[in-house]
């Protein structure tokens, strides 16, 4: 009678079994154990903080085209020579105008240059509210200074008050009615003068910018406009000069005469 074969190495091939059921784990090799799910953890994104660095981005673009757009305006206006300034009038006073004590009866009206008073009327950005003595502007100009003026009976309260926002503590500048001009704002320096009709006009800042203390156009150059005197006693036109009471001094000057009148388109 034949005999069962054996399983090779005493070896179950179909893996121990009971009553005809496998046994868990045996004859596979497994220990019978089940490995735990992985838990997936979904990363939540910080929405919150995207939005606020996309809006500091966008105001910071916003700022950055005000200011160029600021920029660009201020450039348009700037001028690089006086031809630029419409309307300017050009004149030739030389340098070394005579010191006289003496009321000078000037062709310009605000006069622009010629014969003036050895005393110069403060220019550091002073507002007088009577109109200051021509003979003493004039001084003031030669060293560097825009004066400007405004007829009361003309100018806008709104206007007056745009003026001493421009001039008030800006070296250089300085403002003062003037009876009689016969226009609402007149600007000058030595040897240049412009009107405009109101103080929104763009060349009154071109003005201003440009041909005060403009070592092109002016006699003495690095001259002082200090006169802590003529601030709290202004000299007013029609009165009489201080002389050697004034106590400034300046460098000498001899008499030269005017020359002709040139204007700007």
């Amino acid at each position: 009678m034949a005999k069962d074969p054996k399983p090779e190495n005493g070896r179950a091939t179909g893996g121990a079994s009971r009553g005809g059921s496998r046994v868990p784990g045996k004859g596979s090799g497994g220990r019978g154990r089940t490995r735990p799910p992985t838990t997936v953890v979904t990363q939540q994104k910080p929405w919150g903080l995207i939005a606020a660095a996309v809006a500091v981005v966008v105001f910071a673009a916003a700022i950055i085209s005000y200011a160029v757009v600021q920029v660009n305006e201020s450039n348009a206006n700037r001028v690089t020579e006086a031809s630029q300034i419409s309307g300017l009038e050009t004149f030739e006073y030389a340098a070394g105008q005579e010191h006289v004590t003496t009321p000078v009866s000037y062709t310009e009206t605000p006069p622009v240059g010629g014969p003036h008073d050895g005393e110069w009327a403060d220019c550091t950005g002073t507002v007088y509210d009577v109109d200051i003595r021509h003979e003493n502007a004039v001084h003031s100009m030669e060293h560097g200074a825009t004066w400007i003026t405004y007829d009361p009976e003309l100018i806008a309260d709104g206007d007056l008050a745009t003026l001493e926002e421009l001039v008030e503590g800006t070296s250089g500048l300085m403002l003062s009615p003037y009876a009689g001009l016969g226009t609402p704002i007149s600007l000058q320096s030595w040897n240049h003068q412009l009107a405009v009709d109101s103080a929104d006009d763009v060349r009154v800042q071109q003005y201003a910018d440009f041909m005060t203390y403009n070592a092109d156009f002016y006699p003495e150059v690095g001259a002082s406009c200090e006169n802590p005197l003529f601030i709290t006693d202004p000299l007013v036109e029609d009165g009489n000069s201080r002389g050697a009471d004034a106590m400034v001094t300046d460098a000498p000057t001899t008499s030269t005469p005017a020359a002709e009148t040139t204007s700007a388109p």
